[in-house]
């Protein structure tokens, strides 16, 4: 799985720290009913609505894995249109088509 080379960074040099975020994900996402694609799209939905490009990618990718289709998922950006407004939508499809990119390339 990719990691930005500043989260391997974080993680390295606050381990307990890293840990301790990284299990309070996993408890999180057990706490509830949500399938593991649902719960992605979910995340990535929150990530744009935050404007958060790292974030957006990370979650682009997790969507992906867990088996959700590029077309599910810039439905996600496309329904954050009338609650993010138009350039923080635009912004995010560009970050989502950036990972959507790299995904198609790397299949080649």
């Amino acid at each position: 799985m990719y990691l930005p080379k500043l989260y391997e960074n974080f993680s390295k040099n606050f381990p307990e720290v890293s840990k301790s975020y990284q299990q309070l994900g996993e408890v999180c996402r057990k706490a509830g009913p949500l399938e593991e694609k649902v719960q992605n799209l979910i995340k990535l939905g929150i990530a744009v609505g935050a404007n958060s490009r790292g974030a957006i990618m990370s979650h682009t990718r997790k969507a992906l894995t867990s088996g959700a289709s590029s077309e599910e998922i810039s439905h996600v950006v496309l329904l954050s249109l009338t609650t993010a407004g138009f350039p923080n939508m635009m912004a995010a499809m560009s970050w989502v088509n950036e990972v959507l990119n790299e995904e198609e390339s790397s299949e080649k």
